[in-house]
């Protein structure tokens, strides 16, 4: 892991060890569904497969999908823009973000609205990723950094898909809950 005084890659402008490390010892710290995932991203960041795979949603079974988790994980992640949160009436939770990253010289951004569910975990409630869809604006928005004059694209960068990509039928939904 990497010092946890330095700023954390989630971009909240806090240490690591003031917002995301302790969520990542601790799923269970993520008292919004805003926090797991900017724990997520900075799991992405920091390259913690297993946080990912353990916040995934029971029903998602994960652990059979940790050679391609691996694989998304091992980007380079260049920033986090953080558009809304919600706790619906529901109780699911929702965040709309986009996260930059960068494969080669190209830079992509993945917009999402990930949806959240709250389950109990030993006696406390803990929130767990369960799916997402993909704004239709998804492949339009500038990376972060401008450093770079490659475009930006959606998040598929090859003919293989995996299970958090569009899926290439068009549906606005993952492949994994679409026709994978």
């Amino acid at each position: 892991m990497s010092n946890p005084q330095e700023p954390c890659p989630c971009g909240s402008q806090k240490s690591l060890a003031e917002c995301c490390q302790p969520i990542h010892l601790s799923a269970i710290q993520a008292e919004h569904p805003e926090r797991l995932m900017r724990a997520r991203y900075s799991a992405h960041v920091l390259g913690l497969v297993d946080f990912v795979i353990a916040t995934y949603h029971p029903s998602c079974q994960a652990e059979q999908y940790r050679e391609a988790i691996a694989e998304s994980v091992d980007s380079q992640w260049l920033g986090l823009d953080v558009i809304s949160s919600e706790i619906a009436d529901t109780g699911e939770g929702f965040v709309e973000f986009k996260a930059y990253y960068q494969e080669g010289k190209k830079q992509y951004c993945l917009h999402e609205r990930s949806r959240f569910l709250r389950e109990p975990v030993n006696g406390e409630q803990q929130w767990f990723y369960i799916d997402g869809d993909y704004p239709e604006s998804s492949t339009q928005e500038p990376p972060l950094s401008h450093e770079s004059t490659a475009p930006v694209v959606s998040p598929t960068v090859s003919n293989k898909v995996c299970r958090n990509d569009p899926c290439p039928c068009g549906s606005g939904k993952k492949f994994k809950k679409c026709c994978s």
